[in-house]
Formats: C-alpha cells, sequence, structure tokens
C-alpha cells in the first residue's frame, strides 16, 4: 500500500503523517539518529546474506546481550564460515555450536537452509524475497530482514521493537496480537519503508525499540521522532502496546537421575520434536525417587510451563537399570562440560551446578 493511499484510508495514520513530505521527514530523522547513536554489532559490519541470517535466527528467541555476550555468533562464523561449510557438517556439531541459545530447530533450519541454497542457487542465496522466504525457518520478518540488510532492497520488517515503536506512534490501543492488528501494522511498516538505504532504516527503527522506544520507562525526550508521536502527546506511550489476556501459565514437576562414575556421567539422548537429538540428564520416576537423595531443585520456563527441576543421586542398586537404557551413554566429565555432547540448557545448568557444589569430593575421588 503506498503512503498517500494509506493516509487517506486511515486517520490514525494521516494524524501524524499527512503527506509524503511528512513521511520522508520521519525516515531522514531516524537514519540521521541511527548513524549517530546506533550500535556497532558484528552482523551490521558485513552484506554476506548467509552472516546475516544466522544473526537473525539467532536474534528470533534470544537478547542481543547473550549472543554477543557469550560470544555465539562469532564461534559459529568461525566454525560453519559460509553455506557449503554448515552445509556439510554433522549434526552434533551443529548442536554443540548452539548449544545454550534453545529452541534447537532454528540450527537445524540453518543447516536445511545451507542445504536449499548449495543445491538450488549454487551457493549463492539470490537477492530475491521468494526465494528468501522459501528458506525453513524463515518467515517474513527475516525474509525482509535479509533482503533489506544484505542487498539493501525494499523491504519492510516488523519485530517486537518495530511492533512497539509503531503502535506508539499511532496511537494504536487495541491488542496487538490478532490478525486484524498483524496486517494493519505491517501496511504501515511497509509505507514507512523508504526505497533507499533501506538497510540503515530498518536498523534505525528495530534500534530506536531496543534502546529508546523501550517497553519501560520509554526515553521520550531523547526520542528523534517524537513530534508524529500519538503516544507521546496523549502521555499513553507506557502503556502502548497492549495484549489480550496472558495464557495461563501450567506448573509440571521434572525428576532426574545424576549419576558419576570413574569419571564419566551417564547421560541420555532426547527425543521428541523440542530437544530431539540433544542429551540430558536421565529422567526417572518420583516412585524411584522417593527414598533417594535430593541434590537440589529449580525452576525454568518453557512456553506456557514453568518446570520444576529436582535433581536426584542415583543409589548404585538402581545406577544399572538406568544405563541399560537403549537412549542413555556414558561421556567423560573433565570437571567442565567440554567433552559433554550438546545437552538441554536445564541440563547443562544442573551439570554445573553439581560440579561447583562438589569439587572437592571430585576431585577426592
Amino acid at each position: 500500500m503506498e503512503i498517500e493511499e494509506l493516509c487517506n484510508k486511515d486517520s490514525l495514520f494521516a494524524s501524524g503523517f499527512p503527506n509524503r513530505e511528512a513521511v520522508r521527514d520521519f525516515q531522514l530523522c531516524l537514519k540521521k539518529w541511527f548513524v549517530r547513536v546506533g550500535e556497532d554489532y558484528p552482523w551490521r559490519q558485513t552484506t554476506d546474506p548467509y552472516a546475516i541470517l544466522v544473526s537473525e535466527l539467532m536474534l528470533q528467541q534470544t537478547r542481543v546481550a547473550t549472543v554477543l555476550g557469550r560470544g555465539y555468533f562469532s564461534r559459529w562464523m568461525q566454525q560453519f564460515p559460509d553455506w557449503r561449510s554448515l552445509a556439510g557438517a554433522g549434526e552434533g556439531e551443529i548442536l554443540k555450536a548452539w548449544e545454550g541459545l534453545g529452541y534447537y530447530n532454528r540450527a537445524r533450519n540453518l543447516q536445511t537452509a545451507a542445504k536449499q541454497v548449495c543445491h538450488l542457487h549454487g551457493g549463492e542465496l539470490p537477492s530475491d524475497y521468494e526465494a528468501i522466504l522459501a528458506l525453513p525457518g524463515v518467515g517474513r520478518y527475516t525474509a525482509g530482514a535479509v533482503l533489506s540488510f544484505a542487498f539493501d532492497q525494499r523491504a519492510a520488517i516488523v519485530d517486537g521493537n518495530v511492533i512497539r515503536v509503531l503502535t506508539r506512534i499511532m496511537g494504536f490501543e487495541e491488542p496487538v496480537d490478532t490478525s486484524a492488528a498483524g496486517k494493519r501494522i505491517w501496511e504501515w511498516a511497509g509505507a514507512l519503508t523508504p526505497g533507499k538505504e533501506v538497510r540503515v532504516y530498518n536498523s534505525a527503527i528495530m534500534e530506536l525499540g531496543q534502546h529508546c522506544c523501550t517497553k519501560s520507562s520509554p526515553r521520550c525526550s531523547e526520542c528523534p521522532v517524537s513530534g508524529v508521536c500519538a503516544g507521546f502527546r496523549s502521555g499513553t506511550a507506557e502503556k502502548i502496546p497492549r495484549k489480550k489476556k496472558k495464557q495461563t501459565i501450567t506448573e509440571k514437576v521434572e525428576w532426574v537421575g545424576l549419576l558419576i562414575s570413574k569419571g564419566k556421567i551417564l547421560l541420555e539422548k532426547e527425543g521428541g520434536t523440542r530437544r530431539n537429538g540433544l542429551w540430558s540428564l536421565p529422567p526417572i520416576e518420583p516412585e524411584e525417587a522417593a527414598d533417594w537423595v535430593e541434590y537440589f531443585r529449580f525452576s525454568y520456563a518453557i512456553t506456557r510451563y514453568r518446570m520444576d527441576l529436582r535433581v536426584f543421586q542415583v543409589p548404585e542398586l538402581s545406577s544399572d537399570p538406568l544405563a541399560s537404557r537403549s537412549s542413555a551413554a556414558w561421556f567423560p566429565l573433565h570437571g567442565d562440560l567440554s567433552g559433554l555432547p550438546a545437552l538441554g540448557s536445564p541440563y547443562r545448568k544442573a551439570i554445573e551446578k553439581f560440579l561447583h557444589n562438589n569439587r572437592e569430593e571430585l576431585e577426592w575421588r
């Protein structure tokens, strides 16, 4: 939808952007602000579509501080620098490199995408929206991000940051997590996206949501486009965006055994879809653990569940039945987790906690 059509159609849009000139001023102010204060992330230092897709999939469910601070992006790019190296890697290598980021299907999708690029496009991703959208794990936002950041082509992006910026600017107080609201926000994003310097503009509008138009306590006095923001003018910015009533959180308990013998730890390979191919501490039944010593417990969240993970010492008499399971295997434990296969985050945390609490005893063994 073009600017004039949307300005005429939507009174909320027209209140801040009555004409094309107002939209151009908005774009220019935002880009100038970004050039001055924008973060210099490593994926902003390249136009390689592969590196950009890696960064986008890593950031889908993970904070920037985690991806950067723990070195996930740099390590991945060193180990798998291009489509072909990733396409030829083993699943164990990929899951280990992704270990700790969670949502491991993102890593699998990346490899499938790499194979697809090598097979269908000769190892070079074309600057074509439909070709990018056809990659596994790539939706409308990610396709737009790759197209704009790698090829500087006009493509709108809508993520959580952009939703927050646009709904506040428009004074949009209806729930944003509906299909009708989503359609409207994408229309606004498309009309506001410029035809040139798209890479800078899209980086700028996301940066605005990250560092200025924040979820709580937005810094409106520092915002370069507060002059067109209905939320700022009405004093309602902090209450926007709104969502439907939150889904009920279900609490569940998970029992696992921790068994170390002769410098090795017993792990069990997981099935299912969420953590398929990863390893965990062996699950046990609560009846089994009734008389066992509990090492510790802690909680973690996963989708709409709050999990209570309880870790038990496995008695000698119960060790053989656990070790004889077809999906169980022993792995060397060298005082850290470097020799272990890719673990689900809760189990990695549990082993680290155990090692920290029992280091002297383990060294004595």
